[in-house]
Order: structure tokens, then sequence, then C-alpha cells
């Protein structure tokens, strides 16, 4: 294809797209609200632009084809704190898809729109949303606005629930909940070079034995994952606290994100998990 888009071309996941996605079209406009990586690509071009600000986001997407839209703040927070980069930034960047024609947007969701369900209650990608947080209801307000825009206006959209993704997983959580960067690169590649996809909803999560939740379906993507946390298990069970069956960090999907006060950060709670701690 000619052109593609990526937000959030900065943060640990978006740089580690740069690469696969210049791959796949002439052209890639990275973008993000910090400063440009010290070196581009061959074909990629970059851009600072602030996601709540439309007038910043609508040019980048004049001639894409596809917008793969990984641009967030990363955590739980005010919700004021959240309302422009998690909010608007996502209408934005899917009312300006619509003005220019772009034909699809590729979006990192969260595991945290349904994060307050049970891990053991085998969800599908039917499961409707539960948010465990403002950021977790960041990413059902933007999964619903590429269902209207699909059903409206034709935008097509693949939703990523992205659960834990990390170079290794991190702690016993993570047993079920890992996604590789490995698995997560091939993952938005099927999003973005499916033929058709409507507007769909995937798990981002690798083929972890323990995996709590199915992708069976959306097996029209052709998304195969390569990697188990599983080859992780013996070290994080020994590093692991004691199971508490009352602990909703330890029961629900959202992990720390579900048991955090509305507002706080869940992710100081999951660098907790991964030390042993409570």
């Amino acid at each position: 294809m000619k052109k593609i888009v990526l937000t959030g071309a900065c943060g640990n996941l978006g740089n580690a797209l740069r690469d696969p996605l210049s791959k796949m079209a002439d052209e890639l406009l990275s973008t993000d609200i910090a400063e440009a990586p010290a070196t581009l690509l061959p074909n990629e071009t970059f851009q600072r632009a602030d996601l709540a600000e439309m007038d910043q986001v609508a040019p980048l997407l004049e001639g894409a084809e596809m917008v793969v839209h990984f641009g967030a703040y990363v955590d739980e927070g005010p919700f004021e704190k959240l309302l422009g980069p998690n909010y608007i930034g996502a209408y934005n960047i899917w009312e300006a898809a619509h003005r220019h024609g772009v034909r699809r947007v590729v979006y990192a969701s969260s595991i945290h729109a349904v994060g307050l369900e049970a891990t053991n209650a085998g969800i599908d990608t039917d499961t409707p949303h539960r948010p465990d947080t403002f950021y977790g209801l960041a990413k059902c307000f933007a999964e619903d606005l590429g269902r209207m825009y699909w059903e409206k206006r034709g935008l097509e959209a693949v939703c990523l629930r992205i659960l834990s993704c990390t170079p290794e997983p991190q702690n016993v959580r993570a047993l079920g909940t890992w996604l590789s960067y490995g698995d997560m690169v091939r993952l938005v590649q099927r999003a973005v070079d499916s033929p058709t996809v409507g507007f769909t909803v995937a798990y981002g999560v690798s083929a972890n034995t323990r995996a709590p939740v199915s992708n069976h379906k959306v097996g029209f993507l052709g998304y195969q994952p390569q990697d188990n946390a599983e080859d992780w298990a013996e070290a994080l069970f020994a590093k692991a606290g004691s199971a508490d069956p009352q602990d909703l960090a330890q029961t629900r999907l959202g992990g720390p994100f579900a048991s955090v006060p509305l507002g706080e950060s869940g992710i100081a709670g999951i660098q907790k998990m991964s030390e042993g701690k409570s």
C-alpha cells in the first residue's frame, strides 16, 4: 500500500512496529507527542503531534490507507488526564480517517476494556464491555467509536485487546496474559493485510497454555501466535507470593487495574506483582 500512519511511534510497542510496518507500505508516517527517534527508516517520515488537537492530527492522515493507532496515555489516572490523549485523541483519529478516506484503523485496545471479567470465565471476543478503570473505559469508548464508524460510515477497524506485552513474562498472571513482541508484530501485520475485516475485536495474547481468552471467532485474521509464557512458569512460580482468591488483582482479567481505586496507577500494582509483593 502507499501510506501507513503509526501513532505512538516512540512508545515501546510503537517503536517495535516501525520497521515491520515500513516494509508493508511505500511510506510510513510515524507520529508521537514525544521528540522524533534518533534515526528514521529509509521510507519513514516523522511528525510530532498532539492527538488531542484535530488540526495537528488531520493533516497526517491525508493519502493514508491505514492508521495503526497506538498513541495513548498508557496507565490509569484521573479522568481529566486521559480525556485528551485517550478519548478525544481516538475521536480525532477516526474522524480524520473518515475525512481523508482511510480504509482501516488498527487500534491498540486493551484487556482493560473487559478487565473486571473473572480470569476463569473463558471469555471470547463477543464478551460485552466491563472496564476496570478510566483507562479501560477509554478503550470501550474507542471500540464503540470504531464499530459506529464502520456501521455508519464504512470505515473498517480492528481493535486489538492487548493483554501483557513485554519482552518476557513478568509474573504469574502473565503466564496467561503475555503477548511477546514477536506475536504483537504478527498480530498487527495480520490486522493490516487481511483483505476485509469490517469491525473486528481480537485479543493480543501469545499461544500461552494458560491463556484466559479466546480468539476462535476471529480466525479469519490469520493470526498465528508462536510464543508461550509456559517456558517461564517454573521461575515465575518460584518468586510469586501466596495466591489470594479474594484479591481482584489475582482473579480478574485486568490484574492490578481491577483492584486499584479509580484514578490511581495500575502499572504500579503490576510492578509490585512482578516483584512478588502483594
